[in-house]
C-alpha cells in the first residue's frame, strides 16, 4: 500500500514540474531531485514492504516503510498548500484590488518562502532515507515485477495443511467431487483443461487432492503429478518434478541426466514420455497469468483422454472456455449453510463429537454466519472456540471481539495470512482500490459506480490511452473480482455489476491492512478513541467519539454512512477547516443545508449530497474548479445556481427526485432545472436529469461532445429538432432518455439521419404515433424502453431485426388489437415487457423467436384473454409476471383446472401482481389459495 501513496506523490509532483515552473522559480531542480529520490525509494519498497510482512518481528523494515509513509504524505501535504495558495484567482484578484503590486509581491514572497524551504527539507530526508535502505540491504526490485521475485519460505506456508486433510474431516465437497470425478474419467477423448476457481480458503487445494487420490480416478490414468505452483516458480524445476512424478507413478527411474537439462530439452523428454500415455497433472494455485501459455506446449493431446486441472484465486489465470472448447472454468461456490454449520460443530464440539448443545444452537448459528461459507474461516474460528469453556455468555464475549481475537490467536492470524496471499499479490495500483473497501461497514452492498468514482476522486485511477478514467476503474474492479477479492452481489440484463461487497473475512482483512500501514481508514464504530490525524474518516453508525472532536486539517476525505445526526458544529468544521479536502460523500445524511464555506475548498473533487434533505446549493460552489462529481440524487435540489456553468472539471452531474413517495417509476421523477450556461461543462460524461427548460439550453447541449449518458425532460415538440441537431454532435452518447411535457406531447425526433453509433440504451417517454426512422440503424441498442407512444403500427416487425437488444419495455405504446412475434426475431432478447395495452386482444410467439427470453411481463391489458400463442416455445424463460389483469385470464392458468395451465407449466416462476393502494402491489404465485379466493370472491 505504501507504494501506492508513493505512487500518488511522485504522480502530484507534475503539475509543479509542468504547469508552476515559472512561479517556483529557483525550486524546479529541487522539486525534480524530489521525484528522483522518490522513484528510487519505490524501488525499495516491495522488499521492505515483502521482509516486514514475511518477519512479524522485523522492526527495521516496519520503521523504514513507515518513514516513506509519513514523507511521502508531507510531500502531498506540501503540494496542495502551493496549488492551494497558487490557483485561487480569486485570492489573487482581491490582493491585486486590494494592495499596489509591490505588495502583492511581497504578500506572496512569505508562503512561497515556507513552501521552498519545505521542498528542501523534504528533500534532504528522502535522500537520508534512501541511503538507509541501502544501508539496512533492502534490494530494489524493479517496478512493475511482483512479489514472486523474492523467495518465500513455503514450508511455513499455512495452505500446505489443505494437502493433508482427512476424509473424515472434508464436508460440504460430495456433488463437487464427484463432478470433477466424473470429468476426468469420463467425456471427450481429447486433452481437457478443467480450472476450480474461488477465493483463498475456499477449499480449492482439498477439493482437487480428495480428487486425486480417489480410488476410481488412480487407476484410470498411466501416470500423474501434482505440482503446487504457487509463487514463485521456476519452470525447469516444475518441468523436472513432474517428469520425475510421473517415472515414479508408473514404478520406474528417471533418467539422471534431467537434472542439468534446460528447459527446451525438459520439454522434449516429457513431450516424448507422455506421447503414448494417458496422464493426469494437476497445478495448484497458480498466480501468473502466463503459465498456462508457456506450459500447455509440453502437453500433447495424443486423444486418450488426458486431463489437467488448475486451481488459482484469479480467473485470468485460468485458460477461458472463450478461448477453447476443451477449456472449463469451475467457480466454487461457497459452503451452503447447513454444511458450514456442520464443519464448525465438528470443530468446536469435538468432545460431544460433533454435536451442538441446544444451549449453543442459536450462536453457533450467528458464528457460522459470520463465516458466511468460508471453510478457513470455518475451520479456525471453530477451533478457537473449542478451546474456550461451555459457557453461553464467555462465547458470546469471544464473538463480539472477533476482530481483536484476529491480532492474537494463531489459528484466526492463519485465515489472515492465507487471505493476505491475494493482496500482496495486487500491482500497487490496485492494492489502494481494495483497501478502500475498509471505508465502508462489514457485509455492506457497495454501488460500483459509486466505488469507481471514489476512486477516481482519491487519485487512484490512472490515465490509459483511448479509455475514460471511468472504463479504467471498471477494469480496476474487474481485475478485484476475477482475482476472488470482490464478490458480484447484483448485475444488470447485460450482466454490468451494479453492486458488490467483499467477504467479512477479507474485511478484516482490510482494516487489517489498513491500520498497519497507516492508510487511516478510520470508523468511528470501530475506533473510539480519536488519536491520529486521519486522511480519510469512515464515520459510521454506532459513534462513540464526539464528532466536534474532529477537527484534523489534514483530512482528504469523509465518508458518513447511517448516522442518526450529525451535528451543525461538526459539519462546519468539514467546510471551514479542512482546506484540502477531496472526498465529500454524505449519502443518506441527515443534513438539510450546505454551508457557503464549501466554496473554499479548493481541491474537492467529490462532492455527494444524495438522499439528503439539502434544497439549495449555495453560489459558492462556482469556486470549485477542481469538482468532478456532484451528486444531488433525490436530494430536494430542484435548480441549480448560474455559477454552476464555472465547474470545467465537472463529469458527472446527477440531480434527481420524485414526485411523491413512489420512488423508481419514470411516471413520478422529476427533473432538475439548469441555467444557460451548461455549454462550458466540456467535460461532462454523465447528465441526468434535467429540465429542458429552454431552446438556448438546449442548443448548448451540442458543446457537450464527452457526454456518454443524457436524461432530459419536459421536451416541446418545438424543441425537437433542436435537440437532434444536439445530439448529432454527442458521438460518445452511450444513454439516452427523453421525456416530453406530458403524456399527450409529441416528441419530435424524426430529423436523426445519424444517430450516436455506440448508443447501448434508449428511452423515450412521449408520443411519437410513428417509430423514428433512426431506431433500426442502432446497431449496438442493447435496451429499449417505449411509453406513451400511441404506435398506429407494430414496432415490434421493426426492432425485431436489431442484433444486440436485450430488454425492450412497451408502455401504452401500441392501440392495435394484435402483436405478433415472428419466428428467428429477437435473438439475443432476455427481457420483455408489455404494460398498458387498452385494446391488445391476441399475442403470437412464433416458434424459433426469443430463443433466450428470460423474463416477459403482461400488465394492465383488459382484452387479452388467454395465453400469448406460443409461449410454450420459450425454452430459456425463468420469470413469468402478469399485473391487473381480467379474472378469466389469470384463473385459465391455474393448476388443475385452467385449460392454459399447461403452456406455463415448464415456467419456474409465474407470478401476479395486483395493485393495493397508489403504486403498492402485493404478489401472488400460480395456484395460490389466497390468489384463488380474490379471484372467485
Amino acid at each position: 500500500m505504501v507504494e501506492s501513496v508513493v505512487s500518488l506523490a511522485i504522480q502530484n509532483l507534475i503539475p509543479l514540474l509542468v504547469q508552476e515552473a515559472k512561479l517556483l522559480k529557483g525550486l524546479h531542480e529541487e522539486v525534480t531531485s524530489i521525484r528522483r529520490e522518490m522513484e528510487m525509494i519505490q524501488s525499495f519498497l516491495k522488499d521492505a514492504d515483502i521482509r516486514a510482512e514475511k518477519d512479524e518481528k522485523n522492526n527495521v523494515a516496519k520503521t523504514w516503510v513507515k518513514q516513506v509513509r509519513e514523507e511521502a504524505y508531507h510531500m502531498e501535504d506540501v503540494i496542495d498548500k502551493y496549488l492551494l495558495f497558487a490557483k485561487q484567482p480569486h485570492r489573487r484578484r482581491q490582493c491585486l484590488y486590494f494592495f499596489p503590486k509591490i505588495f502583492h509581491i511581497t504578500i506572496n514572497l512569505k508562503p512561497r518562502h515556507v513552501i521552498a524551504s519545505e521542498i528542501q527539507r523534504i528533500n534532504k530526508t528522502l535522500e537520508n532515507i534512501r541511503r538507509s535502505a541501502e544501508r539496512y540491504g533492502f534490494n530494489a526490485i524493479e517496478q512493475g515485477s511482483s512479489s514472486n521475485d523474492v523467495v518465500t519460505d513455503t514450508w511455513n506456508d499455512p495452505r500446505v495443511a489443505s494437502l493433508f486433510i482427512e476424509e473424515a474431516e472434508v464436508v460440504g465437497i460430495e456433488s463437487h467431487r464427484d463432478e470433477l470425478i466424473n470429468w476426468l474419467i469420463e467425456g471427450p477423448s481429447n486433452r481437457m483443461v478443467f480450472s476450480v476457481v474461488g477465493i483463498g480458503g475456499l477449499g480449492k487445494t482439498t477439493l482437487v487432492k480428495k480428487v486425486y487420490d480417489n480410488n476410481k480416478v488412480v487407476p484410470h490414468f498411466d501416470c500423474r503429478a501434482w505440482i503446487t505452483v504457487s509463487q514463485p516458480y521456476k519452470m525447469d524445476e516444475i518441468l523436472r518434478d513432474m517428469i520425475k512424478q510421473f517415472y515414479k507413478a508408473r514404478r520406474e527411474f528417471a533418467p539422471m541426466e534431467i537434472d542439468i537439462m534446460k528447459v527446451p530439452s525438459l520439454i522434449e523428454e516429457l513431450k516424448t514420455y507422455l506421447h503414448e500415455q494417458r496422464y493426469l497433472v494437476i497445478f495448484d494455485d497458480i498466480w501468473d497469468i502466463g503459465f498456462w501459455d508457456h506450459m500447455k506446449c509440453t502437453f500433447p493431446n495424443n486423444g486418450k483422454g488426458n486431463r489437467i486441472i488448475i486451481t488459482t484465486r484469479n480467473e485470468d489465470v485460468a485458460p477461458s472456455n472463450n478461448e477453447s472448447l476443451d477449456y472449463y472454468v469451475y467457480k466454487l461456490p461457497f459452503l451452503p449453510f447447513e454444511n458450514a454449520l456442520e464443519l464448525f460443530c465438528k470443530k468446536a464440539f469435538q468432545r460431544e463429537r460433533g454435536q451442538c448443545p441446544r444451549d449453543f444452537a442459536e450462536l453457533s448459528n450467528d458464528i457460522v454466519e459470520r463465516c458466511e461459507g468460508l471453510p478457513l474461516a470455518i475451520v479456525a474460528i471453530g477451533g478457537l472456540f473449542s478451546t474456550k469453556a461451555k459457557v453461553v455468555s464467555e462465547w458470546r464475549k469471544v464473538l463480539d471481539s472477533l476482530s481483536s481475537e484476529f491480532e492474537i490467536d494463531s489459528r484466526l492470524k492463519s485465515i489472515r495470512r492465507i487471505l493476505s496471499f491475494s493482496y500482496h499479490d495486487l500491482p500497487y495500483n490496485l492494492k489502494a482500490c481494495f483497501l478502500y473497501f475498509g471505508m465502508f461497514p462489514e457485509d455492506c452492498v457497495i454501488n460500483c459506480a459509486r466505488l469507481t468514482r471514489l476512486w477516481i476522486a482519491e487519485g487512484f485511477v490512472r490515465e490509459k490511452k483511448g479509455m475514460t478514467l471511468e472504463d479504467v476503474a471498471q477494469a480496476y474492479l474487474n481485475q478485484l473480482i476475477h482475482r476472488s477479492l470482490v464478490q458480484v452481489d447484483e448485475e444488470d440484463f447485460i450482466g454490468r455489476i451494479r453492486t458488490c461487497r467483499v467477504h467479512d473475512m477479507m474485511h478484516e482483512v482490510i482494516l487489517s491492512r489498513s491500520k498497519e500501514l497507516s492508510f487511516d481508514l478510520v470508523s468511528m464504530s470501530k475506533y473510539s478513541n480519536f488519536e491520529r490525524a486521519a486522511r480519510r474518516l469512515s464515520i459510521q453508525n454506532n459513534v462513540n467519539t464526539p464528532l466536534q472532536s474532529i477537527t484534523s486539517s489534514q483530512t482528504r476525505s469523509i465518508l458518513i454512512l447511517g448516522l442518526d445526526e450529525v451535528p451543525n458544529s461538526f459539519l462546519m468544521t468539514c467546510f471551514s477547516n479542512f482546506k484540502l479536502m477531496k472526498v465529500m460523500d454524505f449519502e443518506g445524511a441527515p443534513i438539510n443545508c450546505i454551508p457557503k464555506e464549501v466554496g473554499s475548498l479548493f481541491h474537492l473533487r467529490y462532492l455527494s449530497l444524495r438522499d439528503t434533505k439539502v434544497q439549495m446549493l449555495p453560489k459558492s460552489i462556482g469556486k470549485l474548479l477542481n469538482l468532478e462529481t456532484l451528486d444531488l440524487k433525490c436530494s430536494l435540489v430542484s435548480e441549480l445556481p448560474a455559477e454552476i456553468s464555472g465547474l470545467f472539471k465537472l463529469r458527472y452531474l446527477v440531480a434527481y427526485n420524485y414526485n411523491g413517495d413512489t420512488k423508481y417509476n419514470i411516471d413520478t421523477r422529476r427533473g432538475i432545472k439548469i441555467p444557460n450556461g451548461i455549454r462550458h461543462l466540456e467535460s461532462l460524461q454523465k447528465l441526468f436529469y434535467i429540465e429542458a427548460s429552454s431552446a438556448t439550453l438546449i442548443t448548448e447541449l451540442g458543446s457537450l461532445a464527452q457526454l456518454r449518458k443524457l436524461s432530459i425532460s419536459k421536451l416541446k415538440k418545438e424543441n425537437g429538432m433542436d435537440l437532434c441537431t444536439a445530439i448529432q454532435k454527442m458521438s460518445h452518447l452511450r444513454s439516452l432518455e427523453i421525456k416530453a411535457t406530458s403524456e399527450e406531447e409529441v416528441l419530435n425526433l424524426q430529423s436523426l439521419p445519424s444517430p450516436p453509433l455506440l448508443l447501448q440504451t434508449l428511452g423515450l417517454y412521449g408520443r411519437l404515433e410513428k417509430l423514428p426512422e433512426w431506431i433500426p440503424k442502432l446497431k449496438s441498442i442493447l435496451r429499449i424502453d417505449l411509453s406513451w407512444s400511441k404506435l398506429m403500427e407494430d414496432p415490434l416487425k421493426v426492432l425485431q431485426a436489431l442484433p444486440n437488444l436485450m430488454s425492450f419495455s412497451l408502455h401504452d405504446g401500441y392501440g392495435g388489437e394484435q402483436l405478433h412475434i415472428e419466428g428467428r426475431s429477437f435473438q439475443k432478447l432476455k427481457e420483455l415487457r408489455f404494460l398498458n395495452f387498452g385494446g391488445l386482444n391476441r399475442l403470437i410467439i412464433d416458434e424459433g423467436a426469443l430463443p433466450l427470453l428470460e423474463r416477459l411481463q403482461i400488465g394492465e391489458c383488459p382484452q387479452l384473454k388467454e395465453v400469448p400463442s406460443g409461449i410454450h416455445h420459450l425454452k430459456s424463460l425463468k420469470k413469468l409476471e402478469f399485473s391487473e389483469m381480467p379474472t378469466e385470464f389469470v384463473l385459465s392458468l391455474q393448476p388443475d383446472e385452467g385449460p392454459d395451465f399447461g403452456k406455463v407449466k415448464h415456467i419456474p416462476s409465474v407470478t401476479f401482481w395486483y395493485r393495493t393502494q397508489g403504486e403498492n402491489y402485493t404478489s401472488y404465485t400460480l395456484g395460490n389459495s389466497a390468489l384463488l379466493k380474490r379471484l372467485r370472491s
